[in-house]
């Protein structure tokens, strides 16, 4: 029997199908949360235009623009370590999972500094708050809550990949465990959210 397999299937088939259905309708869910989240800005965007151009001139583009180039290149070896596991070459799959976990943790230590900087600012919704133009605070609320949100879910992701190398030490396991593409999903995912969340956060206002 195969160390991929687990109670209660019978066969890695059955096993990988419901797995990957499971992460689908998980992340179904996900799009639901952060569609709410995406609707509530498009409403409070429209109700104060300005004050969201003011607040979203005042983001840190480079560390924004910095970290979605991180984020692809992650997804990218993602993607080349799913495909590496499935043609059997275990030491460059885990190479590339590896190398997905530092980029998810280069993601989290540059959106430290940028948090760090815009605390300096005074750009913390509450008193103080450094942007006058009604709306500004609304705008930095969403953004306080949207890339919190976020950077929680890479933290996750960057667990659930460095597993994949861990248990992969068994060669069998990482090659024929339906963990290796659910994780890839979870991580695109991810990833695809920060590629919205960019241009809603950091671009308007710039043009």
């Amino acid at each position: 029997m195969s160390v991929a397999l687990r109670e209660p299937w019978s066969d890695l088939g059955r096993q990988e199908e419901s797995a990957v259905l499971g992460i689908w309708l998980f992340l179904g869910t996900e799009v639901l949360f952060f569609g709410g989240l995406f609707a509530g800005y498009a409403v409070y965007r429209m109700l104060y235009t300005a004050g969201f151009l003011d607040g979203a001139r005042q983001t840190e583009i480079v560390f924004g623009s910095a970290n979605t180039a991180i984020l692809l290149t992650s997804s990218f070896a993602m993607a080349l370590g799913v495909r590496a596991a499935r043609a059997g070459i275990a030491r460059f799959a885990r190479a590339c999972f590896y190398v997905t976990a530092a980029l998810g943790a280069v993601f989290l230590v540059l959106k430290g500094f940028e948090y760090r900087d815009d605390i300096a600012k005074h750009l913390v919704p509450g008193p103080g708050f450094a942007i006058a133009q009604r709306g500004a605070e609304i705008f930095w609320t969403l953004y306080w809550l949207m890339t919190l949100i976020h950077a929680v879910h890479v933290l996750i992701g960057i667990g659930a990949v460095l597993r994949l190398p861990i248990a992969g030490r068994d060669r069998d396991w990482l090659t024929r465990s339906p963990a290796v593409e659910v994780t890839g999903l979870y991580w695109h995912f991810v990833d695809a959210i920060w590629v919205i969340l960019f241009p809603l956060l950091y671009l308007g206002g710039r043009a």
